[in-house]
């Protein structure tokens, strides 16, 4: 346990943070989600709108520290990838 102000503090900043952090994971996850369902179902118009939807979130969860923005550049181009070959 924290013995100085200082660090009790630090511990509640992390908290603060670690429970922010959790919620932009959770919500980029929801986003994900949705798209790999659209792909599952076939439907390539579904499919895109997820896309469209989930690739501002990826990309704002990269900027904002949750995952390496080469990471996210990664997810974004295999998820469009699969996606433009819906149908194909």
């Amino acid at each position: 346990m924290a013995n100085t102000s200082s660090a009790k503090k630090a511990a509640r900043v992390i908290a603060r943070r670690t429970a922010v952090n959790q919620a932009r994971r959770s919500r980029m996850r929801t986003y994900l989600r949705k798209v790999e369902e659209a792909i599952a179902s076939g439907d390539k118009s579904a499919a895109a709108d997820a896309l469209k939807a989930a690739e501002p979130e990826i990309m704002r969860a990269a900027q904002k520290g949750i995952l390496h923005r080469n990471t996210a550049s990664r997810k974004v181009s295999r998820l469009a990838h699969r996606v433009a070959v819906i149908g194909a």
